[in-house]
């Protein structure tokens, strides 16, 4: 089957993108380096396309309640602009994809979901709402998705804000984190997010594909002041790590229930019902699960998915993703571990490519941006 490609894939080529498959699509990993691209989001402001990422949206009376349905978190009790982060789970409780869900209005919300899970996720929908209709109970629903007709830009960085409302002309001063609004554009919709995944201040914007290259064009021609650039999937692979958000495919799968991978905050067990519950609640009552931990290193070499961690002759655990971070200059990695080694301090050795090396469980996030408004 023949990779996607987003509306700004002409830009990316054009531009010295370097592009690789990713998720089913063709999509640039960086453009000059990934260091570089790192540095540029934490000192000032990136640009990335995250097109690939699904977008979903549910509209009906009954939008609310099959979404409470789908999700871990709780779905009643969003206001109109917030948006929350949540899991589906399958009926065993495994990870089907960590998702992003806004609410509209009442009757009308948005998903976000992950490239590699998006046709998975829809045809999960799709069954679900299927057993509802089966059950003699209608829906009053219409799930659409809006993946192929719409891009999305992220703008991360200290600098985000500033840019955001000079290229919309907008003020987004007062928006709070994981809250977004609609606006207009040139008389183009445009749907603004105060989200990201790269643990700075930033913004993702849902735009319709006729409207990209122009707009990502606006805030490369605005940001060229202040330093902005475009960016890839390496550093925002690396910006994630040292901000301890999990990676589907790493951290998290099918093979890994939410509260092992340390989310248990967007699980919420007090709700009546949701697909997964009844696993989870036995889960939270097993004690020595394992716990996903981070760790660093004593030396600079990189320790890869699924390398081994040791104490002494005893296997205690796996890497789920590790780099060098650029911004503490350190090897770096996020790992589940069994609960007698997860505990802060703890020294472990990690098995790279047939050699031990010295590291130290320590606490999540590597790193934290101060708060907003602080």
């Amino acid at each position: 089957m023949s990779l996607r490609r987003t509306p700004l894939f002409d830009w990316h080529t054009n531009h010295g993108g370097r592009m690789v498959e990713f998720g089913g699509w063709e999509m640039p990993v960086q453009y000059t380096s990934i260091v570089d691209e790192h540095h540029t989001v934490r000192k000032a402001v990136g640009l990335f396309d995250i097109s690939h990422m699904g977008r979903l949206s549910f509209i009906g009376h009954d939008a609310a309640r099959l979404l409470a349905h789908l999700l871990t978190c709780r779905i009643d009790n969003l206001v109109d602009g917030q948006i929350r982060y949540g899991l589906v789970c399958n009926d065993v409780g495994g990870i089907l994809d960590d998702v992003l869900v806004n609410r509209i209005d009442a009757t009308s919300y948005g998903l976000v979901v992950n490239a590699s899970n998006r046709e998975k996720i829809v045809d999960w929908i799709g069954k679900r709402t299927s057993d509802i209709a089966a059950a003699n109970q209608t829906l009053d629903l219409r799930f659409e998705d809006h993946t192929l007709d719409t891009a999305m830009i992220a703008v991360q960085g200290p600098l985000a804000l500033k840019l955001v409302n000079q290229v919309t002309g907008e003020s987004f001063d007062s928006m709070r984190y994981y809250t977004g609004r609609s606006v207009k554009l040139d008389g183009v919709q445009v749907f603004v997010s105060r989200t990201g995944y790269t643990g700075e201040d930033g913004f993702e914007l849902i735009v319709p594909n006729a409207t990209t290259t122009y707009l990502w064009e606006a805030f490369m021609a605005s940001g060229k002041d202040i330093g902005i650039k475009p960016c890839g999937l390496g550093c925002r692979d690396t910006l994630r790590l040292e901000a301890a958000m999990p990676l589907y495919g790493h951290e998290l799968s099918e093979s890994v229930d939410p509260l092992t991978a340390g989310l248990g905050s967007s699980v919420k067990l007090d709700k009546p019902e949701f697909i997964g519950r009844e696993a989870l609640a036995k889960t939270a009552e097993t004690a020595n699960r394992n716990v996903r931990v981070g760790v660093k290193l004593s030396s600079r070499r990189i320790a890869r998915e699924h390398s081994e961690i040791f104490v002494g002759a005893e296997r205690v655990g796996e890497v789920t993703s590790g780099t060098f971070s650029p911004t503490l200059e350190q090897a770096v990695a996020m790992a589940y571990v069994t609960a007698e080694q997860s505990k802060v301090g703890t020294s472990v050795e990690i098995d790279i490519r047939g050699k031990r090396e010295a590291a130290e469980v320590v606490a999540l996030p590597f790193y934290k941006r101060a708060k907003l408004g602080s």
